[in-house]
């Protein structure tokens, strides 16, 4: 459908996934696989959900995967949260851009329904 490398909210999630799993190596060994995993898997899921849409065939196909991406963001909102009260590693800058991609795929969902041909 297009060029999600071209997207701002791809290229967004993109930056929070490397700067999620930049945030993995620095916690503590001993929790390290159970956050690691989890978190790390929430914030590719992200990035790649849009990027699956992207490239469905019609506009249903892609705010449904565009739904997962936040569903994601909503995930990986809830385990940075919890990191920060238990850790307490500062991850204002990460939530920050998570809650814009929340924004911005749900603009980017809005704008596919409202030009959205009656058979999509």
């Amino acid at each position: 459908m297009e060029n999600y490398k071209e997207l701002k909210v791809w290229n967004l999630a993109m930056e929070v996934a490397q700067e999620v799993y930049e945030l993995t190596l620095n916690l503590p060994q001993h929790v390290k696989f159970s956050f690691s995993d989890q978190i790390t898997r929430s914030s590719l899921s992200i990035p790649s959900n849009i990027a699956e849409g992207a490239g469905r065939s019609t506009i249903k196909e892609y705010c449904r995967f565009l739904d997962i991406s936040n569903g994601s963001c909503f995930e990986l909102e809830t385990q940075l949260i919890l990191i920060e009260r238990i850790f307490k590693v500062e991850v204002k800058n990460i939530l920050n851009k998570v809650i814009e991609i929340q924004k911005m795929t749900y603009a980017l969902k809005r704008s596919l329904l409202k030009h959205q041909k009656p058979n999509n």
